[in-house]
């Protein structure tokens, strides 16, 4: 009796498994159109179509550095049906730095798949008289609060990324917070800032046009487009924190709709034309399937808890 209810239950279970998806799969991305994450949720979800016949829809959800749309989504029936594409950032800084959300660790979501990443560099005009990034901590320790660096605001990536520079060589710089390059390099071109730290698509134009000069990478290894600009790990200081884009589903979703969407993700990943317009971009493919992914993510949350608690934004 006990095994034919069991096979009742398969029989009534197939059905639901098997007409995934029966429905357009929403995408919520954390930020406006037109930005860096609208671009690469776009283009997955385009990619993914081949596997997802029925659609999958980008809607844009911003607000608080992404948490909104990470926020919606936990609290999503955990079907397949609401998934969300976020920086790195969203989930190891945000719930930190705003207790009152409604997930606050990797365990509160499903990791599915990393896709892409980048990292920072420090950059300076081209006149600038550092011509190397030991030149430039050399006089930053030497006058205390000289450097004023420009970043896209206080708690993001890049944000951190300084403040974990300045505690790896002892050199004490003053932190300005801006609303993006937008605002940042007009800034540093104009002498109002020393320097920048920026995202390589971002910089790279500027770079080539011999406006400005990267002087360090907040890379484990160098990057393509800067290959004579030394990471600071070669110069000395163990500092590479990256920006990570990935998939995230609500905690609960089923072992076998996660792996139709890592798998038609993947896909995208794998494809060349998706890595050249990336690379356009200043963006690398960055492929991490979701058990390697939830253990990056909880090196990377005890990471930043200490970089937060040392500079003064979580006790």
């Amino acid at each position: 009796m006990f095994r034919t209810a069991l096979a009742l239950l398969a029989l009534v279970a197939l059905p639901c498994f098997a007409q995934y998806p029966d429905r357009p799969v929403t995408l919520l991305a954390g930020f406006p159109p037109g930005g860096l994450v609208d671009i690469v949720a776009r283009v997955v979800a385009d990619g993914m179509k081949a596997k997802f016949p029925k659609g999958v829809v980008v809607v844009n959800k911003a607000g608080a550095g992404g948490a909104v749309a990470v926020a919606e989504t936990v609290s999503a029936k955990p079907d397949g049906y609401t998934i969300v594409l976020t920086p790195l950032s969203s989930l190891v800084i945000g719930p930190q730095l705003n207790p009152q959300l409604n997930y606050h660790t990797p365990d509160d979501y499903d990791p599915i798949i990393n896709l892409v990443a980048y990292y920072p560099l420090l950059v300076v005009r081209e006149d600038a008289p550092w011509r190397t990034i030991q030149d430039y901590v050399a006089d930053a320790k030497a006058n205390p609060g000289k450097m004023r660096v420009g970043t896209p605001g206080e708690g993001t990536s890049s944000h951190l990324n300084l403040e974990e520079f300045m505690s790896k060589t002892g050199a004490k710089m003053t932190h300005v917070p801006y609303a993006g390059w937008g605002q940042s390099s007009p800034a540093l071109l104009g002498g109002h800032i020393e320097a920048v730290v920026a995202q390589p698509g971002e910089a790279k134009p500027m770079v080539d046009a011999k406006r400005i000069r990267a002087l360090v990478v907040f890379q484990e290894k160098r990057h393509a487009a800067f290959p004579d600009t030394p990471t600071a790990k070669e110069a000395g200081w163990d500092v590479a924190n990256g920006v990570w884009y990935l998939l995230a589903a609500p905690k609960g979703t089923p072992a076998a709709i996660e792996k139709q969407i890592h798998d038609a993700a993947k896909a995208v990943t794998d494809d060349p034309a998706f890595a050249k317009t990336m690379d356009a971009r200043g963006v690398d493919v960055d492929y991490r399937p979701g058990d390697k992914l939830k253990a990056d993510l909880w090196t990377q949350y005890k990471l930043h808890t200490e970089i937060l608690k040392r500079i003064g934004l979580i006790k």
